[in-house]
């Protein structure tokens, strides 16, 4: 899949034209709203350079966090204005609004090179409504639509879709290398061709498994989702994180898995705490069949860290997405504390990608960033697009 890029555009499409960029500055924040990790926002940067450097006048946009329709004080874009001034040596004025007439005039009044920032797209509910009053509003400000968010992209909202469908729109660069490395996992990966999967939740997750039952080799399933397979299966989780999702459903699933050659490999033995999740909490390490019923799974055990370790160690291409236990907690952040140097240690020995989210996060906390091939900046994204869903934001922009 080759889309079109902003170097296929010719400079005088570009010098003096103001150009609307959807980025994914979706950071988090501490309670002081100072930004924790700033991966999203240098990401975004080749792309706005390269604008700069075409004398474009940038209008960027992008959400942050789930306001839901309405002005949340503490989500507003003011503290990624100041640190994306601050990378890139460059004023960027942020707008009080991301439409009106007070962002218009501001706009209208743009020299060449200079960059403004909109205000938190999603404090109007219609943004994730896709309305095209709103699409037309944002429009309005612009000729040209860059799209630079993979974050994004699988959601069909105003600033993804309803713009694309209105100004000639391609592709950033971020978003043009996000699809050029998740293509070749799914195209052309050299095998074995491992996928570990984390995080909490199962829900919208089998249909990725059942596609990717027929990519990778082997799939790795732990955290969150392992639990929902093993309730299928007919253990008793105990208090574990089980979604209400039908286990028979996941069952089939599991069972298809068997029949391809024992894709699936799920823990056989977990870390699991008692009556609460914290730094206080007891836990112990028990078998999967040996669950309590007042035992919550935090973490992978041993036996399972050592089974999962042997199969990443095995192949030549890994895709990992979500952690494998509660690791905000550091007593149970082991196992992915683990398998982050495990990936770490295969630098020169398998191509390693990380999609998004809490494994950015791990893989920071220990700081072998830069021994990762790649780091996907959309979590649910990368996964979907592996997954063999078509993604809104990507499938409205026009080819190469």
């Amino acid at each position: 899949m080759q889309k079109k890029t902003i170097k296929d555009l010719n400079e005088n499409q570009i010098e003096g034209q103001r150009v609307l960029v959807r980025v994914d500055f979706n950071v988090p924040l501490d309670k002081e709203l100072k930004i924790t990790d700033d991966t999203r926002i240098s990401a975004a940067l080749p792309t706005i350079k390269y604008l700069i450097s075409q004398k474009a006048r940038i209008i960027l946009m992008s959400h942050l966090g789930r306001p839901k329709g309405k002005i949340v004080e503490k989500l507003r874009l003011d503290p990624v204005a100041k640190r994306l001034s601050k990378l890139l040596e460059q004023e960027v004025k942020k707008m009080p609004d991301c439409i009106g007439k007070e962002v218009e005039k501001e706009i209208f009044r743009m020299k060449d090179g200079e960059i403004v920032l909109l205000e938190n797209l999603r404090f109007h509910p219609e943004e994730e409504k896709n309305d095209p009053k709103f699409s037309k509003e944002l429009t309005s400000l612009a000729v040209i639509f860059v799209n630079d968010a993979f974050g994004t992209a699988h959601r069909a909202h105003a600033s993804t879709v309803g713009v694309a469908e209105i100004l000639p729109s391609c592709a950033g660069f971020l978003m043009a290398k996000e699809i050029e490395v998740l293509s070749n996992l799914m195209e052309n990966p050299e095998r074995p061709f491992v996928v570990l999967l984390g995080g909490a939740k199962i829900s919208g997750k089998i249909e990725i498994v059942q596609n990717l039952l027929n990519i990778a080799d082997k799939i790795l399933i732990a955290g969150g989702m392992s639990y929902t397979c093993l309730a299928a299966l007919g253990y008793e989780v105990g208090k574990s994180l089980l979604e209400e999702y039908d286990l028979r459903v996941v069952y089939k699933m599991l069972k298809e898995a068997e029949e391809k050659g024992n894709k699936i490999l799920l823990p056989i033995d977990l870390v699991v705490a008692r009556e609460e999740v914290s730094e206080k909490a007891l836990s112990k390490l028990v078998r999967v069949e040996n669950i309590p019923k007042d035992g919550i799974g935090v973490d992978l055990g041993e036996e399972s860290l050592e089974r999962f370790e042997k199969e990443l160690k095995r192949a030549k291409t890994i895709f990992w997405n979500g952690p494998v236990g509660v690791f905000e907690i550091e007593k149970f952040a082991k196992g992915t504390n683990r398998i982050a140097r495990c990936l770490a240690n295969m630098e020169n020995k398998a191509t390693t990608v990380i999609g998004g989210g809490d494994s950015i996060t791990a893989i920071d906390k220990i700081g072998v960033a830069e021994k990762i091939t790649y780091i996907s900046t959309g979590g649910g994204a990368s996964l979907e697009f592996l997954g063999g869903k078509k993604l809104p934001g990507i499938e409205i922009l026009p080819e190469k």
